[in-house]
């Protein structure tokens, strides 16, 4: 089933992590160290710099008190973004789907309190699958029936990381930003930006390798969890090369931001030219599920009829999913 997208929005908090700030918390890092490992010069978090100073986050279940904007706000943000980009109005909205890493609360659905925020009245739930919980609900509308959907759906994923990283640990806390991202969708009204594949995939065996347990910091085994992302994501992007890619057009390619010389080693792997490349992970970090269609949002002027979008994302469960759009 074709599904297109109409509208693309994001939004990130005003706090600034540079790494000068952390290499202050006397973890032993540098800004050498982090740049050559990582590629992060800054990162943006809805905390508080004093909080994060003085606690340095030791106790996680202080960090909602200590931040700028919650889920719902954040989400609203890049969701009226998108609306605007979209040219409609929160009363043709349908259906909202939300999803993420570290939701505000167990219940009730992140959804829900996002739609409350807009002033939408539209059924609206959760579809939960950390870094690509972007691409879930877009494969998932892409294998439901048009007649049953409403023309519009709303996908929104807002992402707060920094509340659940130890800043004592230099190993994780170089890489996390916090921000939110949004689409507007449809399956039965067309737009110029159609999404032509999708796909999504998972090792269950593998779902003890990235956690965050409830009231706790994020770990994850990060040697590991690199290799997997590399060569999934090489052979993601391969495949769209392969099978999907026209001659004569343009092909960009966006992949999960979570750590810049990881996607140099993909980007080489698939011989992706550094101006097709499209990234903001070096100013805002990892930003978990809201990454990828950020980078989308913050380059939507710029692209033209003739583009191809490729886009890859791989995050906990073990999962993997990708997409790619067509400009027309």
């Amino acid at each position: 089933m074709a599904l297109y997208l109409h509208g693309i929005g994001h939004f990130h908090p005003d706090n600034v992590i540079d790494n000068a700030f952390l290499e202050s918390l006397g973890l032993g890092t540098s800004e050498a160290w982090i740049m050559e490992r990582v590629g992060i010069r800054t990162r943006r978090t809805v905390l508080s710099l004093d909080y994060i100073r003085e606690t340095k986050n030791a106790d996680p279940r202080g960090a909602r008190e200590a931040s700028s904007y919650d889920h719902a706000g954040m989400g609203a943000r890049a969701a009226t973004m998108a609306l605007e980009r979209a040219g409609l109005s929160t009363s043709d909205i349908g259906m909202v789907i939300a999803g993420g890493t570290a939701p505000d609360r167990v219940t009730p659905a992140e959804a829900c309190t996002i739609a409350a925020a807009l002033g939408v009245d539209a059924p609206a739930f959760d579809l939960v699958s950390a870094c690509t919980s972007f691409f879930v609900p877009l494969h998932m509308l892409s294998l439901m029936n048009p007649a049953k959907l409403p023309p519009y759906v709303l996908v929104v994923v807002p992402e707060t990381i920094t509340c659940t990283v130890d800043y004592r640990d230099r190993g994780t806390c170089v890489l996390w930003g916090d921000a939110a991202a949004a689409a507007v969708i449809s399956s039965q009204v067309p737009s110029p930006v159609e999404i032509i594949d999708t796909t999504l995939g998972s090792n269950p065996a593998a779902h003890d390798k990235v956690v965050v347990e409830r009231h706790g910091h994020f770990r994850q085994d990060g040697q590991s969890v690199q290799k997997f992302a590399v060569k999934t994501m090489t052979a993601m992007l391969q495949r769209m090369q392969r099978e999907l890619h026209a001659p004569g057009r343009r092909l960009h390619y966006i992949g999960h931001q979570a750590n810049f010389r990881m996607l140099e080693r993909v980007c080489e792997s698939c011989d992706v030219p550094p101006q097709r490349h499209l990234h903001n992970l070096i100013d805002y970090g990892n930003t978990g599920a809201a990454g990828a269609p950020s980078v989308l949002s913050m380059n939507w002027n710029g692209f033209k009829p003739g583009d191809d979008v490729a886009m890859t994302g791989v995050g906990a469960g073990l999962t993997w999913s990708s997409l790619l759009l067509r400009f027309s």
